[in-house]
């Protein structure tokens, strides 16, 4: 037996408690299932798969619905300012917004001031269609938290935000954001 076989075999049998948990028959060990971070991947990792799954209906992106967001929440904004508001790099702006001003979501018009930059404005279809893809969203957050009451839903949403905001250093988020 190779030295890394032993000393693999002998992590498997360790005593519960210590650094190994025994051997196991094939499931998942306790100690890693129940891991913080491992639970928010996992779950992440789903939550992702509805969204996009969802959007897809549709033929949408989550860029998609994010930048019709920003712009019915915040009105008329330039490519850079849409980029600064939505965490899009610039350089994946410009397909986002191709994609959306191709299937007449958007306007793209040059700026007045700057006759460089354009202007980006949600069109009435693309309100049509971002009340489509809110559905859509809705109906995922919903499949997402089924075994969750209303309340659980509130508090895991606040804990997660809290989360966020430790590791991203930014100021507090209102209940409305």
């Amino acid at each position: 037996m190779s030295s890394r076989a032993a000393n693999d075999t002998a992590a498997n049998t360790s005593t519960p408690g210590t650094c190994g948990d025994g051997p196991d028959a094939g499931e998942m060990p306790a100690r890693v299932r129940g891991l913080p971070s491992r639970l928010l991947t996992r779950n992440a990792m789903h939550a992702d798969r509805l969204v996009t799954d969802g959007l897809a209906t549709e033929g949408a992106r989550k860029w998609h619905f994010v930048v019709l967001v920003a712009l019915t929440r915040s009105g008329p904004a330039s490519q850079s300012a849409l980029s600064r508001r939505t965490g899009v790099y610039r350089s994946d702006m410009v397909a986002v917004i191709n994609d959306l001003a191709e299937r007449g979501f958007v306007d793209r018009t040059p700026d007045p001031d700057d006759r460089r930059r354009n202007v980006i404005t949600v069109t009435p279809e693309g309100r049509d269609h971002l009340c489509r893809l809110d559905a859509i969203i809705s109906r995922a957050q919903d499949d997402l938290l089924a075994p969750l009451t209303q309340a659980e839903r509130r508090t895991l949403t606040g804990l997660l935000t809290r989360l966020l905001d430790h590791h991203t250093k930014t100021a507090p988020r209102t209940a409305g954001d």
